[in-house]
C-alpha cells in the first residue's frame, strides 16, 4: 500500500468521541479550504458507522455550506432518522468554529433481490491502453509536478483532451469527460470503505466538466468555484481499487452555477455509481 494511500485511509478513520458523534482532520497541506470530498467521505464513514453491517448505502444528498478549515478538527453528528425493516437513513453535519458547514442525508438499505438493468458505458479505450494523466500533464508543462501531487491515492487516466490542452485549443471545448481512476493499492472487504472512497473521488473532476465546455480552468487566473451540493446513488457492489469509468457530461451552466452529471462503470460495462454535482463556477471576462 502507498503512504498516500495510507494516509487517506487514516483520514477517513474518524475517531468516536461520544454515541452519534465524531470527530475527523484534514490533511497537513496548505489548501485554504477543506476539500469538499474529504467532508463528503468522512460524513459518509461517521453516517455508516451507526448503521447494521448489512445495509450498504444505496444513495446520499450533500449540501456545502461554508468552506472549510484545514487547521481545526471537523465534528460529525449524526442523527438516526430512521430504522425500517429494509432502510436505515442518517443526517450528518459537519460542525466546525460553532457552526454548520456541511450536512448531508445518506440511505442504507438491506440487499434485495429484484429487477435490474444499466445504461450502456460508453465506447472507449481499456485503461491499459490510456496514460496516466500525470504524465500527460508533466509533458505538457515540461516539469515535474510536487510529490504531493504525483503520488496521489487516486490514480487518473483521462481518455480525451487534458483540461489544460482544451484551454489552450477551442477546437477541443467538449460536454464530456471520460476519466478512468481508481484507488493505488489493494483494499480490505469493507463496502461502506469502497463507498467513501468513490464519494472522495467524485469530487476530483465533475466540475471540470464545466470548464471543458467553455475551454477554461481553475489554473487560468479568471475561473474560480466551489462545490455547492453532491447527491450520489450506488447501484451495484463495486471495488475501488480496481478500474472505474467515470463518464461525465454537463448539461448546463448559468446563474454562476455549473452542472454535472457522471456515471461509474467497471471494466465490463456494468454501471455500478451515478453522481451530479452543481458548482459555483464563478468567471472574469478576457
Amino acid at each position: 500500500m502507498s503512504e498516500s494511500l495510507d494516509n487517506l485511509l487514516d483520514l477517513l478513520d474518524l475517531e468516536q468521541v461520544e454515541v452519534n458523534l465524531f470527530r475527523g482532520r484534514s490533511p497537513d497541506e496548505t489548501r485554504q479550504r477543506v476539500f469538499g470530498g474529504q467532508v463528503a467521505g468522512q460524513a459518509l464513514v461517521a453516517a455508516g458507522r451507526t448503521v447494521a453491517g448489512d445495509r450498504p448505502v444505496h444513495s446520499l444528498h450533500a449540501y456545502f455550506i461554508h468552506p472549510g478549515d484545514t487547521k481545526v478538527p471537523l465534528i460529525y453528528s449524526v442523527e438516526p432518522v430512521r430504522d425500517g425493516r429494509s432502510f436505515s437513513t442518517r443526517r450528518v453535519s459537519a460542525i466546525q468554529h460553532g457552526r454548520t458547514i456541511f450536512v448531508m442525508s445518506a440511505s442504507f438499505q438491506r440487499f434485495e433481490e429484484s429487477i435490474s438493468h444499466g445504461a450502456p458505458m460508453p465506447p472507449v479505450p481499456p485503461p491499459a491502453e490510456v496514460r496516466p494523466s500525470i504524465e500527460r500533464l508533466e509533458e505538457l508543462l515540461g516539469r515535474q509536478l510536487p510529490a504531493e501531487l504525483r503520488e496521489n491515492p487516486i490514480e487518473l487516466r483521462h481518455v480525451g483532451p487534458l483540461t489544460l490542452e482544451v484551454q489552450r485549443d477551442p477546437a477541443l471545448h467538449t460536454s464530456s469527460n471520460y476519466v478512468w481512476l481508481r484507488v493505488r493499492g489493494p483494499l480490505p472487504d469493507d463496502p461502506l470503505l469502497h463507498a467513501c472512497l468513490m464519494t472522495y473521488a467524485s469530487d476530483l473532476t465533475l466540475l471540470d466538466t464545466v470548464l471543458r465546455r467553455h475551454g477554461r480552468s481553475w489554473d487560468d487566473g479568471r475561473t474560480a468555484g466551489a462545490s455547492l451540493d453532491h447527491a450520489m446513488w450506488f447501484h451495484r457492489p463495486f471495488r475501488a481499487d480496481q478500474w472505474l469509468l467515470f463518464a461525465q457530461e454537463t448539461p448546463a451552466a448559468s446563474g454562476g452555477r455549473g452542472l454535472a452529471i457522471g456515471h461509474f462503470y467497471t471494466e465490463d460495462g456494468t454501471l455500478v455509481v451515478s453522481a451530479v454535482q452543481e458548482g459555483l463556477v464563478r468567471t472574469l471576462s478576457q
